[in-house]
Formats: structure tokens, C-alpha cells, sequence
């Protein structure tokens, strides 16, 4: 019986549209099309994540004091209170450009944003290694500026390995010295911000105060960590990097080089850690045939849904990217993705804005405690991708 009637149906639109006029049927196709492009955005638009708000108590930190205590909360320093009130000044005066604001000038020369959750038994480890480094190439005690006489002459154009000292055309370029690293608990349960501050603690004084620890109530994701981190840097550069240390720290040397090198008149850079060189190594075959083959897969989807530049970044999920300061107007207001992807919407943020990526092949190693449940996180990134693209390209996310 059912089959009859849907016989019956099939041949009635049959008939309908072999009667039909031409433009009444073009019409009708254009309001189907409508109708279901509606549909798919109002799908879009339930699904696609939206940040939470930040509460109070996360717009401030704590260091340890001159005295070895914690501190008592303070309040963080935010770069984009400062650039919104002149890019409505300059709104005002009809000059506003893309490249005519100026972000507020850097405290500080590099900034290391660490999200962490639950992190007390990995965390110590990674902050030597960084705050080693850190301290050895971009303390205070540094030179930075290349003055007549005061430190010895380079070529034109000539940078230190570490990337700290440049000469732009000749000249001398004037750097803000020291560092700074901001540590995101997001909403750890266990020790990790008493690691933090002890750690900061056994530094001494002057270096204890260069480490600030914020708390982050309620788990945001570490995109929602780093996001939260990149608000609040002080630095002329900053880079973010994964609390287990896999990433080798000492190879920052290599990505502010490499992103000097691309960044544009504006300033504007992005150098990304790749690991894409160490496919063939044992710290990839060594992996279940399961992960490579999920590795493969997400790479492919990333060819087919992110823009041209992105797609041509070979590792775009390595915890370990570095950005110049004038770009981070561009990129940080406007994430909205908190998860595992949210490193693919920067990239397109990004490419978006026209900011050159370089991709630096670093040093890294495996390290045990990982909390990436390899299936499911994987589905949850594919389906993260898939959202995060149909929102900036149906406009359910924009810049304005």
C-alpha cells in the first residue's frame, strides 16, 4: 500500500514539473536551494561553539612577591583595551586602514603563554628546560640593540642565533629586554599552580617575578587557554608551548629567525613548529597503525576545508607557534574555537589577514601522559574542523 502511494506522489511531481514552465521551475529550485542553505546555516549556527564569558577572578594573576610569598591577585595587563581606543580614534579622524593601528609597545622581549591542566607531575620539567633557555638568551642582563660600539658589529642584515638581535637596513633595531611566562591553569584540579609557584619560587626574586600564574575556574580547553594567555602578553613576541615538554624548547631560536624572515612592513609574522620532517622517524612508526592512519585522514580533510595557505601547512597541530606582537590584533579577538582544533582557526585567522606563516621543522619527543584519546579526539577534531569552516565561510562567525 505504502509503495503504491509513493508511486502515485513520484509521478504526480513527475507530471508537475514536465508541465511546469521553465522560470517557474528555475524558480522553484532557487527557493529550494534557499530554504536549504538557511537550514544548514541555522544548523551551523546551533552547533559552532561560542566561547564562554571570562570571569573576574580570570583577568587576574599571581607571582611570587620580593618577599618569596605568593602575591595577592593582580590584575593583567590587556593590549587590545588600548588598540580598540585607538582604532575608534582613528575612526573618528577617517584614517582607520588595515595596518594603521599600532598595538601598545612590548614590556618585554618574549613571552611563553603555558596552558596547563592538571599538569603538576609534567609542568616543573617543561619550565626548566623553557625558563633555562629563556634566561640564557633573553634575560635582562642581555644586549638588545646592536649600538655603535656597545656590542660587536654584524653584517647587514645579520642576526644572532637566537634570534633576539637584528639589523634592520643597516641600522640599529631597540628591543625590549627580558622575558615573561605566562602559566593558564584551566581549571585544574590538582596541584599544578602550587607547582607553578614553587617553581617560580626557587628561581630567586628577580626571575620569580617573570613568572605569572592565572586560574582559569571552569576548563576551558587548551584553545580556550591559550587564547586566554595571548590576551594578557606583555611581550614584543610571543609563543605558546605545551606543558609536557615535547616540543624542544631551545629551537624558539629557530622560529623567531624563520618569522623575522617572512613577517611583513607591518611587522605582522607567524612561525610555526612543524613536525611533518620526523614522518619517517621512529617516533612516528613506532605509533599504532590506528593513529597514523587518524593523522593521514585529518591531514587530507585539512587539504579539502581550510583555505589555500593553510592547507599547504604540513603539521598545523604542533603546540609550539610563535607570533609577532603587531599580529595578534588579528588573530586572538576573533577565536572562537576552545578545543583540539583551534590551532587550524588561527592559521586561517591568519591567512585571512594576509600575515606570513613560516613552518620550522623543530625537535620533538613522545612523552608519556598525553590526555588525547587518539579515536574520539580525533572524530571530535574532524567534526571541530568541519564547523569551524562552514561558520567563517556562511558567516557565522565574522571579524566585525
Amino acid at each position: 500500500m505504502v509503495s503504491v502511494v509513493a508511486k502515485q506522489v513520484v509521478t504526480t511531481i513527475t507530471d508537475a514539473v514536465k508541465d511546469a514552465p521553465p522560470f517557474m521551475l528555475a524558480a522553484y529550485l532557487l527557493l529550494s536551494l534557499f530554504v536549504l542553505t538557511q537550514i544548514f546555516y541555522l544548523l551551523i549556527y546551533t552547533v559552532a561553539p561560542t566561547p564562554r564569558d571570562i570571569l573576574r577572578s580570570e583577568t587576574t594573576y599571581k607571582h611570587i612577591d620580593d618577599n618569596g610569598s605568593v602575591s595577592s591577585s593582580k590584575p593583567l595587563p590587556y593590549w587590545k583595551n588600548a588598540y580598540d581606543q585607538r582604532k575608534k580614534t582613528a575612526q573618528k579622524k577617517g584614517n582607520l586602514s588595515d595596518g594603521s593601528i599600532d598595538i601598545e609597545d612590548a614590556e618585554v622581549f618574549m613571552s611563553l603563554v603555558v596552558p596547563a591542566f592538571n599538569e603538576e607531575k609534567r609542568l616543573g620539567i617543561m619550565l626548566r628546560e623553557a625558563v633555562d633557555y629563556l634566561q640564557k638568551e633573553y634575560g635582562k642582563d642581555k644586549p638588545n640593540t646592536a649600538t655603535n660600539g656597545s656590542i660587536r658589529r654584524r653584517p647587514k642584515g645579520a642576526q644572532e642565533q637566537n634570534g633576539h638581535v637584528g639589523l634592520r637596513n643597516g641600522s640599529a633595531e631597540k628591543l625590549p629586554a627580558g622575558w615573561e611566562v605566562l602559566i593558564i591553569s584551566d581549571g585544574s584540579k590538582d596541584k599544578t599552580v602550587d607547582t607553578a609557584l614553587e617553581f617560580a619560587r626557587s628561581l630567586g626574586t628577580e626571575a620569580a617575578g617573570s613568572i605569572r600564574v592565572i586560574s582559569l575556574v571552569e576548563n576551558r580547553g587548551k584553545g580556550g587557554a591559550v587564547t586566554h594567555g595571548m590576551r594578557h602578553v606583555r611581550g614584543k613576541y610571543a609563543v605558546f608551548a605545551d606543558a609536557d615538554g615535547a616540543s624542544k624548547f631551545e629551537d624558539l631560536g629557530k622560529l623567531l629567525r624563520e618569522l623575522k624572515k617572512v613577517q611583513d612592513d607591518n611587522g605582522r609574522g607567524v612561525a610555526v613548529g612543524s613536525r611533518a620532517h620526523l614522518v619517517g622517524s621512529d617516533e612516528v612508526v613506532k605509533r599504532s597503525f590506528l593513529r597514523n592512519l587518524l593523522m593521514h585522514s585529518f591531514h587530507l580533510l585539512l587539504w579539502i576545508l581550510t583555505p589555500k595557505a593553510t592547507a599547504a601547512i604540513r603539521d598545523t597541530q604542533c603546540g609550539f607557534k610563535l607570533f609577532s606582537r603587531p599580529a595578534l590584533p588579528y588573530i586572538v579577538p576573533y577565536m572562537h574555537s576552545e578545543s583540539w582544533i583551534f590551532d587550524v582557526e588561527m592559521l586561517m585567522l591568519a591567512e585571512a589577514a594576509s600575515i606570513p606563516v613560516a613552518e620550522v621543522p623543530i625537535g620533538w619527543h613522545e612523552v608519556q601522559g598525553s590526555k588525547l584519546n587518539v579515536l574520539w579526539d580525533s572524530l571530535g577534531m574532524a567534526w571541530g574542523l568541519f564547523v569551524l569552516r562552514a561558520a567563517w565561510a556562511m558567516g557565522v562567525y565574522s571579524r566585525t
